[in-house]
């Protein structure tokens, strides 16, 4: 028998088992509603579907901007071909070789629909076949249909999403998740945990947690969501890569799940502010909080759209360290989501304007 679930594991089993790829977050910004709400003053929501949920410590004091994305990887429908099978646009960054046999969910205007992205048999392949990976544009989503009509007649349209499934799963280990869609809601979690754990306390700032959309396509939702707070401080919550299985070297990653949060130095899209970046250093180790340093070449998240807002906010990417990510389903460790969630609140009831100024412009 499977043991109960505690109250935090069953807000996770929401945020991954809810459906949200870029462009069509309500389902998963429902979902971080319902959890962020009683530790909000304020509910309000940017033009392009950002959720934005304020908690007010000082309202003259500095405003503390803690960011995690809704959307997902997925796919979208393009076409349906006479014989009812869906070709498909990507929708964030996808592997050909994590793709296959793996079953999806289509979202259509009349429910839920279940499919698998077809391959062949071993059988029929050559062995030329068989060492070359399978290209994206020649992939197909099959969802039993017998033809094109029978398939726009469950309600299939192009522009619907198609959604990665997997079931959320504690493995023998408790401490270590499986789920679909870590990238990111543990970064929505991360927000909603800032906030409970800052109910009733004081801090010398304005928090506001934001869940945003499209990150996955350009840190969009992250553009106008900091364009709306105009925050002082920003930090950006998200999976990182965990270096820790076989086949990654240290030069690619050094993080280990368990060992703490990562502080991402660089990547593709911002080198860390360093003043924030020190304090934060400072307070994980005046706390005797685990860390990690990350740096990562590609990629990048949403502190690199909230640095570059206005006339620039200092901004740093707090990660967890996740095996799998961009496939149907990812691995991390829940110590180091909740010591991400130490850590930045503990660096949220430090950060008076003096503090802020300091970082700024020293």
């Amino acid at each position: 028998m499977s043991k109960p679930l505690d109250e935090t594991l069953v807000m996770l089993k929401d945020l991954t088992d809810a459906k949200g790829i870029p462009g069509n977050e309500r389902e998963v910004r429902e979902v971080v509603k319902k959890y962020i709400s009683p530790y909000a003053d304020e509910i309000t929501q940017d033009n392009l579907g950002s959720l934005i949920a304020k908690k007010v410590g000082k309202a003259d004091g500095p405003k503390i901007m803690v960011a995690g994305h809704l959307d997902e990887v997925g796919f979208m429908v393009t076409q349906i071909t006479e014989k009812g099978f869906i070709k498909f646009q990507t929708v964030g960054g996808w592997w050909s070789q994590v793709m296959l046999a793996q079953r999806v969910t289509v979202m259509t205007r009349k429910g839920d629909i279940t499919g698998i992205i077809g391959s062949k048999p071993p059988h029929i392949l050559s062995p030329e076949a068989r060492k070359k990976p399978a290209e994206i544009k020649d992939m197909f989503i099959d969802i039993g249909a017998s033809s094109k009509a029978e398939a726009m007649e469950w309600g299939v349209l192009p522009g619907d999403s198609i959604v990665p499934y997997f079931e959320f799963t504690i493995m023998n280990n408790e401490k270590m998740l499986l789920a679909k869609a870590w990238d990111n809601r543990i970064g929505c979690a991360i927000a909603i945990d800032v906030l409970k754990n800052l109910k009733g306390v004081e801090h010398p700032n304005t928090v506001f947690g934001v869940a945003t959309v499209q990150e996955e396509v350009g840190l969009r939702g992250a553009k106008t969501a900091t364009a709306h707070i105009q925050p002082d401080i920003g930090f950006a919550v998200d999976v990182g890569i965990a270096g820790d299985t076989p086949g990654i070297s240290e030069k690619e990653s050094m993080s280990k799940m368990g060992e703490g949060p990562q502080i991402v130095l660089y990547d593709a899209s911002i080198v860390a502010h360093k003043g924030l970046r020190d304090f934060v250093v400072q307070t994980a180790e005046e706390n005797n909080i685990p860390f990690q340093y990350e740096s990562m070449p590609g990629g990048g998240t949403d502190a690199g759209a909230i640095h570059l807002t206005a006339n620039g906010v200092p901004a740093l990417s707090i990660t967890v360290a996740t095996r799998y990510i961009h496939s149907n389903a990812a691995m991390l460790h829940r110590d180091d989501y909740e010591n991400a969630v130490k850590l930045i609140v503990e660096v949220i009831k430090k950060l008076d304007q003096d503090t802020v100024n300091k970082i700024i412009f020293d």
